[in-house]
């Protein structure tokens, strides 16, 4: 099979909302976002399908030497293949692709996060550091357009973080800061336990409202020449602002449901954000 053909088959299989925002691009840069889109679901895998963490540390080292082989070496793996094109096209840094597994290796070394200063940095890692990557393969003019992609990556994040309250909980994960817990007098086992309250749909609503600061922030940084560049990420902006808000209309019952919407729905959003931009 070839590499790229792989890397959408892998984009396509996930039933990500990347993927719709993906589907109005030129092709060359279609399949540039595909190949670095399908090397986080890679290594985000590692992290979430295996359960032996000595595992999983393995499979992360063998993913940092096969990263090592992208810029000029011999990579094997039909995603790294399809990356090392990508990098000489659009002159992807080998850092920030070893920074997102720095990333994934933070939730095998803790699963609680004390404030929100140390959720940000993994929020840097795992979404901010794609959100740069993308805006390189986009292409932009403004050198402001970073920082709306980073802070539309912690949104991203935020946004997951919310909506896998209960699945992260179920994998013996809490990313919702300590501290806030204990501001909002929630418990760690209320959220194991999946057990809702007036104070913890209260913490969810405090969580929705910084996300949507988080997007408000990057939207009012994108200068108005790179908008139309930068489609893919207003269309996934929109269509994550939608599950927000999904979320908080149905009282945040994260603890025992995922909120997504339909594909055709998202469609819907990715056709109508592409045509305002």
């Amino acid at each position: 099979m070839d590499p790229f053909d792989y890397c959408k088959q892998k984009a396509a299989a996930s039933g990500s909302s990347f993927y719709y925002s993906f589907l109005f691009l030129p092709p060359e840069r279609q399949r540039a976002i595909m190949a670095l889109y399908a090397f986080c679901r890679e290594v985000d895998d590692v992290v979430d399908e295996t359960h032996d963490i000595q595992l999983a540390q393995t499979k992360l080292d063998w993913w940092r030497k096969e990263t090592a082989e992208i810029h000029g070496g011999k990579p094997t793996h039909p995603v790294t293949q399809a990356l090392a094109e990508v990098v000489k096209t659009f002159d992807l840094p080998r850092d920030k692709l070893l920074e997102i597994i720095d990333g994934m290796q933070m939730d095998l070394q803790q699963t609680r996060y004390l404030d929100f200063k140390a959720l940000e940095l993994y929020c840097y890692r795992v979404a901010s550091v794609v959100g740069l990557l993308a805006v390189e393969i986009f292409g932009y003019t403004d050198p402001q357009t970073l920082k709306y992609a980073h802070d539309l990556g912690i949104a991203f994040q935020l946004t997951n973080i919310i909506r896998d309250v209960g699945e992260d909980a179920r994998r013996g994960r809490i990313y919702l800061p300590i501290n806030e817990l204990q501001q909002f007098n929630v418990t760690a086992k209320q959220i194991t336990d999946a057990s809702y309250s007036d104070n913890f749909r209260a913490l969810m609503e405090f969580q929705i409202e910084r996300a949507e600061r988080y997007y408000d922030q990057a939207l009012g940084l994108l200068p108005t020449a790179d908008r139309k560049s930068q489609r893919a990420g207003l269309i996934m902006s929109a269509i994550y602002r939608t599950t927000l808000k999904e979320i908080k209309a149905e009282g945040c019952k994260v603890l025992t449901q995922r909120t997504s919407l339909t594909p055709l729905r998202k469609l819907w959003i990715a056709a109508r954000t592409w045509l305002k931009y």
